[in-house]
Order: structure tokens, then sequence, then C-alpha cells
């Protein structure tokens, strides 16, 4: 597909973390965008920059109930990513994932746009395969804490694929990995934002079990290129996104103590119910489709967030 000089792109979730910065590529791309968020987890302030532009439009919309919008291309995102959020109201998580999804892409399929949806690795569970093809199915607790997020995304999915063989919908399916950068929220839970939070106030960093749990880490500017050329290459996916470097939660921890305070204490907490133990992507079909892998490597990536985190706390 060529892309049109300038299309209207619906992006759901879109004051959110990835959302925001998604948003900014597009504008700078120059199409017109039209934002959805219900400011759960989204901040207005993440898109500030673009409120008073004449190709930005913001609705404060909830996607479980269903909206009529002209768009050339759905980027579907809105759903708590983080555990402290997505369990905070299990069955609020499931309905956007399976209610939302389903209004989405009713939508889609109305004005034919071509529809990505943002799934998850979270779809692979505690995975028994290292590291995860796409062609893995999972090891995932129905009935956990977890599975309002790991079942519902698998769903999504399951409806993305249902609508395009049904009703010949126009879908992408990425799965994405751990992603960071600046404008995660602070209090999200998530091992990136928590480590940086809690070297920066000067209390210890909190690691689960021993720490020698793995997991890969995507810098949000490389992981917005992957979603756009997916949007706009040729395959449906789904498609793996994410930085196959692997780390253990103790490295992470020890790479945030050095960028901030090498003096800072590390504490260990017993490991939380269905963690898993080693997520990685394999990212060859990224590769090999999308001509897509990431770029910038943690150490750097990592500063570029601290420094974000760093004026937030000084403005409070």
């Amino acid at each position: 597909m060529t892309v049109k000089e300038s299309m209207r792109i619906l992006v759901t979730g879109g004051a959110g973390f990835i959302g925001s910065h998604l948003i900014d590529r597009l504008m700078n791309d120059g199409h017109e965008v039209i934002c959805l968020d219900n400011f759960y987890t989204g901040k207005k302030h993440n898109l500030l920059q673009w409120l008073d532009n004449p190709n930005f439009e913001m609705i404060r919309h909830d996607i479980t109930e269903p909206i009529r919008l002209e768009v050339d291309q759905v980027y579907h995102l809105a759903c708590p990513a983080s555990p402290v959020h997505y369990q905070y109201n299990p069955i609020k998580t499931v309905k956007t994932n399976v209610i939302g999804t389903l209004n989405m892409l009713g939508l889609a399929k109305r004005v034919k746009a071509r529809f990505l949806l943002a799934s998850t690795s979270e779809v692979y569970g505690d995975p028994e395969v290292h590291p995860q093809t796409e062609d893995y199915r999972g090891s995932v607790n129905p009935i956990g804490i977890r599975s309002c997020y790991d079942e519902g995304k698998r769903m999504a999915e399951t409806l993305a694929f249902d609508y395009h063989r049904e009703n010949k919908v126009d879908i992408r399916v990425a799965r994405i990995f751990n992603t960071y950068g600046p404008r995660m929220l602070e209090n999200d839970g998530r091992v990136v934002s928590n480590f940086v939070a809690q070297a920066l106030r000067g209390i210890p960093l909190t690691v689960y079990g021993e720490g020698q749990q793995t997991r890969s880490f995507c810098y949000v500017s490389d992981l917005v290129n992957g979603l756009m050329r997916l949007m706009n290459g040729e395959h449906t996916g789904p498609i793996n996104l994410g930085n196959p470097d692997e780390y253990t939660i103790l490295e992470l921890a020890q790479a945030v103590q050095n960028l901030i305070n090498p003096f800072s204490e590390i504490k260990f907490e017993p490991l939380p119910a269905d963690d898993p133990r080693r997520r990685r992507p394999d990212i060859t079909k990224a590769q090999t489709l999308l001509n897509w892998q990431p770029t910038i490597p943690l150490q750097d990536g990592l500063k570029l967030m601290i420094e974000d985190f760093r004026q937030r706390f000084q403005q409070v």
C-alpha cells in the first residue's frame, strides 16, 4: 500500500503513553488525527502541543460505548496496560478489550478503514517456549489475576481475525513487548517506571523474587516506528514488536541505580502470582516483513526517561 498524502486517523487511547507518542509522529507527518480517550490512564497533558492545531481533535469517550466517525485508519490502543491499572477494575478491563474492540472493529467495517490492534506479549502468558515466536500459542492462566488483560487481549485478537475473515476488515495485529520511555505513569507499577521513580525519590528499588526473571525493553520511539510500518505494510500479523535484548530484572535495577544513584538500596519482595519468568520476542518476522528492528540501546533510552521523570518530579 502506498501511504496516502494525508489521512484521517483515529487513535484510541491516544492520550496514553504509547498513544501520545504515536500521535506526535502522525501529526508531524501531516495527517488529521482524532484522539479518543476516557482519561482512565491517559493524560491530556501528553497532547498539549496539539490542542490548538486544526488537524487534531480530542474526544473524551469510552470505547465500550459505540461512536460514529469517518476515518481511513484506526490504531486501537485503548486499554490499561499495567497490572496496577488493569487489575484495579478487571471487569472493566475485559469490557474494554472485548466490547471496546467489537465497537472499533464495527466502526472500521462500516467506513472501510484499516484497523491495527495493539495486542501484547501477555498473550504468551508464562511462556514454555523461549524466545517467543508468533506461532506459539501461549501458556495463560484463564482464571488468574492477570487474565482480565491476557485473555482480554487474546479475545481481541480473535475478534480482529473473525472480522477479517467474515467481513473482510483490513486488519493488522501487533504483539507489543515491554515498552518504556518519557510519559510513562510514575505510579503504573511497571518495572522500569517503578525503578526510576524509586531511585529519584531516594527509596529502595523493589525487586520481586531474586530478580532473575527476564524482560526485554523497547524504547517508545522504536515501537511507534514498528506500529506505523505494520499499519502501512502488507502483512496482517500477528507480528511481535519489541527489543530482543534480554535483561534480568536485577540487571535493570542496577542499570537504573548506576544512572541515578549508585548508593540506592535494592530490596527483595516475594514474586507476584502468574508473573512470567522469561519474556523475549523473536522479531524475525518484523525484521524480514517490515524491515524493522529497535535502534535505541537501553542505557540511552533510560537516560531520556530519567530526564523526563526528573522534570515531572520537580514540578510537583
